[in-house]
């Protein structure tokens, strides 16, 4: 059984990247959604430096475009901008009417596929609560 999943420990900001080369799932976007799960569980904090493109891209073993297609994306949903100096800096866009448009739309998504899998109503609440709860948690230390 070959184990595709790996994790990357980048020093500097003490960030744990975790991308599966066998996924679906394009690695530019799992770079991305590991970046946003690092925010909301206060891994990364605002004003924060991300290692630069070369330097994740050698770390984890991808091409630098890869990275920068994923700091691109950052950039454009309001989680990251960039500095011609100093590269990606966390920097949340706080614009609660649109994240929550754009929740809705991905959440639309996700709930369709639980419904057509049998997943009911009372399951979907205690999951949302227990993911809330951990980020939660993990934003008071």
């Amino acid at each position: 059984m070959c184990h595709t999943e790996q994790n990357f420990f980048i020093k500097e900001i003490e960030m744990i990247i975790e991308i599966d080369f066998n996924s679906d799932e394009a690695i530019y976007v799992q770079l991305c959604n590991q970046i946003i799960l690092g925010i909301a569980t206060s891994q990364f904090r605002e004003g924060e430096q991300l290692p630069s493109v070369r330097q994740l891209a050698e770390t984890i073993g991808i091409n630098m475009h890869t990275v920068n297609k994923a700091y691109s994306i950052l950039q454009q949903d309001g989680f990251v901008k960039i500095d011609r100096r100093r590269g990606a800096i966390i920097a949340i866009d706080i614009n609660k009417l649109k994240a929550l448009k754009e929740a809705r739309a991905e959440l639309a998504v996700v709930l369709a596929r639980g419904i057509c899998k049998g997943i009911g109503r009372d399951d979907i609440h205690a999951l949302v609560d227990e993911l809330y709860d951990n980020y939660e948690a993990n934003t008071n230390l």
